[in-house]
């Protein structure tokens, strides 16, 4: 037993200003790299529009257009036009000069147009690695010849270190490379990475002892082992996989390009068919002139879905992006997808569903002690505990009974600090022997003294128990005075984001290490699905494993290294960027806030990247019905003059027709970019409700918008003359 300082815990609080001038240097320069981390640029901003109106003429070269087959064809249908209209300036036209020049002006801006998408979504996600780029330096590192902070140290530079050196890090210096604290405490500013100004604690064992190369440590010392080499610690991973430099198709993005390709063919297939039935026929019948090549080029690009073909890729870059900007790294498209698949979310009880920190909320007397008495004792046996729950305690009985500045230097009392094989702590005071901790620690504690242990105490903790709360036994001497109440307080308003989960058909499950009676109170508080109590890593991975096998995508979040298991099964596995190296590297994405409930919010984002998928998609289909009516009649009216009835959009003439189609098929592109970016408005429904939506929303607006457009955009050419 060790006699501690004694104080009055009200005035003990941990200090973490440092108040000198370099202190105060330190803090603007936190607060400069906050708000440079945390600049989000508008869609139009002119950082993000110059470079990709540059970007735009750059993939113009075929190998990057070949990615992108729908818009391959159009590039290819340009290059075409772009032949006839050299074939007749030289005065062999099979069209109009003016005409053919007009058509593949628009082919051309419609290629230019989807790059632009593509590089606008790019853009965003370099501006985001470039902010990055700069939080990565090459520091000065404190070398140890021994794995002990007395060891002895030369000065290295970071690009020189390796995996496995240990290395001292003081207040002041910053974590050159990523690694795992092995020895001591520090507070930590992780600012320039998460863009969190409040300092964060991390210490050896346990798992917040992993530190990331680029934050700063702001008071007291820490020994580090290095996980990484240099090139690939966590920054440089970040940076490559926010770039896209290793992004993938999604298996959903494979399929969708698969059937826009089967689209594109058959069209392809049906246009290539017309120019033989329109030459026969004009030969056959000895009126009227065959359709141009160009019209059928023209005719081909209408009819095959460019809208959504021209946006795919941005809406997978913009979807990573927006995950960026929730503070989430995603290791690929994949994942982020998943999460818009999910059917199961895990959630750690503490912290996620929970505030994390128990607080007392009641004193419990036992029979014949008055709760002024318990929670006096309680008031005592807490004042050397700094935990949370310690000073809740403390606090507690001031407000209940003004119990506070206690006079215990004449008392002479000899604090005793909880350990793991007591799971007691307390207070030798005025020859009380003053203890609190758990009921089986309290019972042995007073049976050892020859004492019986009451028998009213066990239904008093189950009680507590039933209302999700955790007893904590107070005893003086032999005597058992009462139960301290201790609740783990569920966060506000996440029921209802439950319930919004639960509507979206995902059921959410708890995970936690209470007692199946303790868990079940809090998960009815709170309102998930399920629960699983006395959880353990094998416990985890059989009800991932269970749900998976019934053809279930499943979510969960972790931080330990116990956790590695479960986050490595699971399709979308969040790790917090405070846990441990294991965690993060069996993750497929990591929570930089290190925030539980953050697992929501990346489900939304999942979802939302789909929905933008889908409600593009179905407009991009739709929207094809109108354009067929519209170059249809006019592409073959000069063969089969019949066709005149179906133009019902009364459209001026054959060439009017047919170039504004061309036109609005190329500027509807620019109109949906800001959509295909940001992302459709989200909501939390069903499956069928959400398809009703985008069959009512984008389906009909697809078949609605393209008539009036087209007719707006005929009306202008006929007012300008240019037709």
């Amino acid at each position: 037993m060790t006699k501690l300082p004694l104080f009055d815990p009200e005035l003990a609080r941990p200090a973490l200003v440092d108040t000198t001038e370099s202190g105060k240097a330190l803090t603007a320069r936190t607060m400069q790299g906050k708000t440079m981390s945390n600049k989000k640029l508008s869609l139009l901003d002119p950082a993000l529009v110059k470079p990709a109106l540059v970007d735009s003429f750059k993939k113009l070269a075929p190998q990057v257009q070949w990615r992108n087959p729908v818009m391959f064809v159009v590039y290819l249908g340009a290059i075409l036009t772009t032949l006839l209209l050299g074939q007749a300036l030289i005065g062999q036209g099979e069209a109009p000069t003016s005409f053919i020049a007009a058509i593949a002006l628009w082919l051309w801006f419609t290629v230019l147009f989807a790059n632009f998408a593509e590089a606008l979504a790019e853009g965003r996600s370099k501006a985001q690695a470039a902010s990055l780029r700069d939080t990565k330096k090459n520091v000065l590192a404190k070398k140890l010849k021994l794995a002990t902070h007395t060891a002895g140290y030369e000065v290295t530079d970071s690009a020189s270190l390796k995996k496995g050196d240990v290395l001292l890090v003081e207040a002041g210096d910053v974590v050159p490379l990523d690694g795992e604290v092995i020895e001591g405490v520090a507070s930590v500013d992780e600012s320039a990475i998460t863009g969190e100004s409040a300092p964060v604690i991390r210490e050896s064992g346990g798992d917040f002892s992993a530190v990331t190369g680029g934050t700063r440590v702001l008071s007291d010392w820490i020994v580090v082992r290095v996980t990484v080499n240099p090139g690939e610690a966590f920054l440089d991973r970040m940076i490559a996989m926010v770039e896209g430099a290793k992004r993938q198709k999604t298996p959903n993005e494979i399929a969708l390009t698969i059937l826009l390709v089967a689209l594109t063919i058959v069209f392809l297939v049906v246009t290539a068919t017309l120019l033989p039935f329109s030459l026969f026929s004009v030969a056959a019948s000895g009126a009227g002139s065959p359709v141009s090549i160009t019209v059928l080029v023209a005719l081909l690009v209408c009819l095959i879905p460019t809208t959504i073909g021209a946006l795919l890729s941005a809406i997978g870059v913009a979807g990573m992006s927006r995950m960026l900007g929730a503070n989430v790294i995603a290791t690929s498209g994949r994942a982020v997808e998943a999460a818009g698949d999910v059917d199961v979310l895990l959630l750690d009880k503490t912290g996620t569903i929970t505030l994390g920190n128990r607080q007392a909320v009641r004193f419990l007397p036992a029979a014949g002690v008055g709760e002024q008495e318990l929670a006096d004792a309680a008031q005592l046996a807490s004042l050397a505990d700094e935990t949370p729950e310690g000073r809740s305690v403390v606090v507690l009985a001031k407000q209940r009974f003004n119990l506070r500045e206690r006079q215990l230097q004449s008392h002479e009392a000899e604090f005793i600090a909880f350990s793991a094989q007591t799971r007691m702590s307390g207070v030798n005071y005025d020859g009380r022997q003053i203890r609190k901790g758990a009921m089986d620690a309290i019972r042995r504690h007073v049976e050892a003294q020859g004492a019986r242990f009451p028998e009213g105490m066990q239904a008093l903790a189950d009680e507590v128990a039933r209302r999700g709360a955790t007893p904590l036994l107070v005893s003086s001497d032999e005597r058992v005075l009462g139960v301290i109440e201790l609740k783990d307080i569920v966060k506000g308003g996440i029921k209802e984001r439950f319930a919004e989960l639960r509507g979206m058909g995902i059921k959410t499950v708890m995970i936690t290490g209470d007692n199946p009676l303790t868990a079940a109170a809090i998960a009815a508080e709170a309102g998930v699905d399920d629960f699983l109590a006395e959880a353990t890593p094998e416990a985890k991975l059989a009800l991932i494993r269970q749900h998976q096998n019934e053809g279930k995508l499943v979510a969960m979040t972790g931080d330990g290294t116990n956790d590695a298991p479960a986050l490595a099964q699971a399709d979308v596995a969040v790790a917090m960027n405070t846990g441990t190296q294991a965690a993060k590297e069996a993750g497929n994405m990591v929570d930089l806030d290190s925030n539980p409930t953050k697992l929501i919010e990346i489900v939304e984002i999942g979802k939302q990247m789909l929905m933008t998928r889908g409600a593009l998609t179905t407009f991009s289909v739709s929207n094809d019905v109108a354009k067929y009516f519209a170059i249809i009649p006019a592409a073959f009216a000069s063969t089969y003059p019949q066709l005149n009835m179906l133009n019902v959009m009364g459209l001026a003439t054959p060439a009017s027709a047919i170039l504004s189609a061309v036109i609005f098929n190329a500027i509807i592109i620019v109109f949906l970019i800001p959509l295909a970016l940001r992302g459709v408005h989200y909501r939390a429904q069903g499956a069928a409700q959400l398809l009703r939506t985008n069959l009512l929303v984008y389906g009909l607006g697809g078949l609605i918008v393209p008539f009036i457009g087209i007719k707006l955009i005929d009306l202008l050419l006929v007012a300008l003359g240019l037709v």
